[in-house]
């Protein structure tokens, strides 16, 4: 990494005033050339005045939620590095110079510090966390390529090439997951790193709830598929219309085939009208997939316009 880079530590917060000041110092004493910004999303405690109080440049979101607020953080500040983090002492501030260099060294446009625990007090990883994130981890990975093994971390580091082509849409919790589909879309160069991850202090109160939030990402998952890959969305629809379809109609067929009469109209009829809503399905996935196709080709000629890092090399 060098000292020519323009560094920007992020950090969206919301009622984080028990641990923000020193995530704000840790940031400042890791990478002293690095400006923090701390983006407060409506906080009623004093995350503000002891953000301001530690030396970060404090910015205002208004819209409720983490992935409005990365959207307004992308598009305000203007560095050649950004480093995403959370205000809550969660994630080790000091692995950030070694996930920058890695970005430069290797000519990457995301590192991702996945979170490492051993389980000792300082590094609690709830169970349902785990369990949440190997599954919607290993959905992700099914559906849209392996290349992570920890899709909702929050940790991350970016280059300006994909900060600036990164078209957010999520409002909250789901912002890591649409991170990292973008980037498995454009099939965009990426890393991890494994970081320690770290318990809230004491007396810091967690925003994520485990089941609400989880399916909140599980219908971003669902969502991006469809824009995403289209094809595989609506063929997965077709497939099920499709059994169905068969599945009322096979007895009428063989009842057909042993009588020569049809005994129940009405079930051949729903069967008929499921069969031709599952072509139709099957064709309106062929067209959007060609749609999706170009706008994938839209995406990439951006993020091509956008000059790479410069490397030490």
């Amino acid at each position: 990494m060098s000292n020519s880079h323009n560094i920007a530590f992020l950090i969206p917060c919301f009622n984080e005033e028990a641990a923000i000041g020193q995530v704000v110092i840790n940031c400042k004493e890791t990478i002293p050339e690095a400006k923090v910004y701390v983006y407060d999303n409506n906080s009623t405690d004093k995350t503000v005045e002891i953000a301001a109080q530690a030396g970060a440049i404090v910015r205002h979101e208004t819209i409720q939620g983490k992935g409005n607020v990365v959207r307004r953080m992308f598009a305000d500040v203007d560095a050649d590095i950004y480093i995403l983090c959370d205000g809550d002492m969660t994630y080790d501030i000091a692995s950030a110079p070694e996930m920058a260099s890695k970005l430069v060294q290797q000519n990457l446009d995301m590192v991702v510090g996945t979170r490492v625990s051993d389980n000792s007090p300082l590094q609690t990883y709830p169970a349902g966390h785990v369990f949440g994130n190997k599954m919607l981890t290993g959905i992700v990975g099914h559906l849209f390529g392996k290349r992570f093994s920890d899709i909702l971390s929050g940790y991350r580091v970016f280059s300006k090439r994909f900060v600036k082509s990164f078209p957010a849409i999520s409002r909250g919790f789901e912002i890591e997951t649409e991170l990292t589909i973008h980037a498995l879309e454009l099939r965009i160069p990426v890393a991890e790193m494994d970081t320690p991850y770290f318990s809230r202090p004491a007396d810091s109160e967690s925003k994520l709830n485990t089941f609400r939030d989880g399916f909140r990402i599980l219908m971003v998952i669902i969502f991006l598929l469809k824009e995403v890959r289209p094809l595989l969305f609506f063929g997965s629809i077709f497939s099920a219309l499709t059994l169905v379809s068969l599945t009322l109609s096979f007895p009428l067929f063989v009842t057909y085939i042993e009588t020569g009469l049809v005994p129940r109209f009405p079930t051949a009829i729903l069967a008929s009208g499921i069969m031709i809503l599952a072509f139709l399905t099957m064709v309106c996935g062929a067209i959007l997939d060609s749609v999706s196709r170009g706008r994938r080709e839209v995406k990439r000629m951006h993020y091509l316009n956008i000059k790479p890092l410069e490397t030490d090399k």
